[in-house]
C-alpha cells in the first residue's frame, strides 16, 4: 500500500531521531512525473529520492489503477501542518527556504506557523532572490542553513527546482530531513489563495491556479497535462508501464 500523510510525518520524525544521514522527500505532481519520463537526469534524481509521494490527484488516479490504495493525495499544505501540529511540543527545529518571487515569503509562513502552533521552533527562513546562486552564495547559504542547525529543512522552490536542489545539497548539509512542498509556501504564508477543498479533492486545484496565474501556467498544464494523459493511455492499452514516482521499479518511493 502506497503512504499518506499520517505516514509521512511518522517517516520525517523517525529519520529527525535517528539523525544518521541526510534523506530527502518529495510531493511529486503531474509535471514532475512527466519530466522524468523524458529527462533521464531528472529521472534518476528522482529515483535516488528517499521518498516520493503523489502531490496530485492524477498521480492518486494512476496509482489507484496500479492497485495501490491511496485514499487521499499528500498535498504539500496539509503535509507541512499535519507535522507541526503533531510534533510542536518536541522541540524540532524548523528551517524554510524558497519562494524566490518574494524574498519575505519564508519568513511570513514562519510567523503564520509560530501564531498557529505555539511553541513551533524556526531555526530559519530564506529565499533565493535569482533563479540560479554564485559559487560564493551557494556556500553562504550552505552556511546559514548549517549554523542554523535545523532538524527538517521545508523547501519551496518549485516542484522539479526542488528536487534537483535537495538532491545537490543531500551530502552537503548534515540535517536529518529536507522536505520540497512547492507551492505550500505561497498558499500558506497568504501570498496566494487554495483552491477550495472540494476542488482538490475532485482534480480541480489546476483549475483554480491556471485562472490565478494564467501566463505563468498555462505552458506547465497544457503540456504536461497532455503528455501525461498520453502517457496513462499508453499504460491502459498495456503498451508500456510507468511507476507512478517516474522512476525505476525499484526506487524507494511511496507508490
Amino acid at each position: 500500500s502506497a503512504v499518506q500523510i499520517s505516514d509521512v510525518v511518522a517517516q520525517i520524525e523517525k529519520w529527525i531521531q535517528e539523525k544518521a544521514a541526510c534523506h530527502s522527500i518529495a510531493a511529486t505532481g503531474m509535471n514532475g512525473i512527466v519530466q522524468a519520463q523524458h529527462d533521464l537526469a531528472f529521472r534518476q534524481i528522482l529515483s535516488a529520492t528517499d521518498l516520493v509521494v503523489p502531490d496530485g490527484m492524477p498521480l492518486v488516479w494512476l496509482g489507484r489503477r496500479q492497485g495501490h490504495e491511496l485514499p487521499h493525495r499528500v498535498y504539500g499544505p496539509d503535509l507541512l501542518l499535519a507535522f507541526c501540529e503533531s510534533t510542536v511540543g518536541r522541540g524540532y527545529r524548523h528551517f524554510f527556504y524558497g519562494a524566490e518571487r518574494e524574498p519575505d515569503v519564508p519568513q511570513r509562513l514562519a510567523e503564520v506557523l509560530k501564531n498557529r502552533f505555539p511553541g513551533m521552533v524556526v531555526a530559519g527562513a530564506c529565499a533565493q532572490p535569482m533563479p540560479s546562486l554564485s559559487p560564493e552564495q551557494e556556500k553562504k547559504l550552505v552556511s546559514v542553513i548549517s549554523r542554523a542547525a535545523p532538524d527538517v529543512v521545508w523547501v519551496g522552490l518549485g516542484e522539479l527546482r526542488q528536487v534537483r536542489w535537495m538532491h545537490e545539497h543531500k551530502n552537503i548539509l548534515s540535517v536529518p530531513v529536507l522536505v520540497g512542498i512547492g507551492a505550500a509556501f505561497d498558499m500558506l504564508s497568504g501570498r496566494k489563495k487554495q483552491a477550495p477543498r472540494w476542488m482538490r479533492e475532485h482534480g480541480l486545484e489546476w483549475l483554480f491556479r491556471l485562472l490565478q496565474e494564467p501566463r505563468r501556467l498555462w505552458r506547465r498544464y497544457l503540456i504536461y497535462g497532455t503528455q501525461f494523459i498520453f502517457y496513462v493511455a499508453l499504460e491502459s492499452l498495456g503498451l508500456k508501464k510507468f511507476p507512478p514516482n517516474g522512476g525505476s521499479a525499484d526506487t524507494k518511493a511511496a507508490l
